[in-house]
């Protein structure tokens, strides 16, 4: 996979977008826990599901998805992030992703239903896990799943609580060691899911087919 990013992030800071909602261009990295996730997406079954993420940057996890068969909508707070995605999941998959400038404070009406939610490193400001549980709550398939990557940012512990006054679970949480140059990481992969009865009373689980089988 070959991806291609803005040669600066600090070139691209708006003293006009800071002052209006305190953005700032974290679209343009490429974050230990975008990697970790790009790397479980990429073994995922993607053919025939939905793909929605949340914070696509420059389009690293929307390429994986991609990759692994999934029909990708990429969505992020900045245009240039959308572009970026769009250049680098077409260039290296040949499939054009579809794009949109989502808020999470104020959802589309028509944004749809998704088999799987994917994020990574969003929970960096105290508002966020709220946000991110009420955008999986409106866009999640009855039988899908959430996976958020996280690398213990500080409002990270709230999200648990969040999604359970939305009707969501907590099904696991799995910690992944990143290690790259002087980088060290512990990053949480957490799957969040519905909470249905008719799953909970025994009725197999289309989720358990989302994964490749092994050889």
């Amino acid at each position: 996979m070959c991806l291609v990013r803005p040669e600066s992030s600090e070139s691209l800071i708006s003293e006009e977008d800071f002052e209006r909602d305190e953005r700032l261009p974290y679209w343009a990295e490429l974050w230990p826990s975008a990697l970790i996730l790009a790397r479980h997406v990429a073994s995922l079954e993607g053919a025939g599901r939905s793909l929605l993420e949340l914070g696509c940057g420059v389009g690293l996890v929307a390429t994986a998805a991609s990759q692994a068969g999934f029909d990708v909508t990429a969505t992020d707070y900045y245009a240039d992030a959308l572009l970026f995605t769009s250049l680098n999941v077409a260039s290296n998959t040949g499939r054009e992703p579809a794009v949109r400038d989502v808020d999470w404070r104020a959802l589309p009406e028509d944004l749809g239903r998704f088999d799987v939610i994917v994020a990574s490193d969003v929970m960096y400001e105290r508002p966020y896990p709220s946000l991110i549980a009420g955008v999986i709550a409106h866009a999640l398939a009855p039988d899908g799943i959430a996976l958020i990557a996280d690398p213990g940012r500080v409002a990270a512990p709230h999200l648990p609580g969040e999604c359970a006054s939305r009707g969501l679970s907590i099904r696991e949480c799995v910690r992944i060691p990143f290690a790259e140059g002087e980088i060290r990481q512990t990053i949480d992969l957490t799957t969040i899911v519905r909470d249905l009865d008719a799953q909970s009373a025994g009725r197999p689980s289309p989720r358990t087919s989302l994964h490749r089988a092994k050889n």
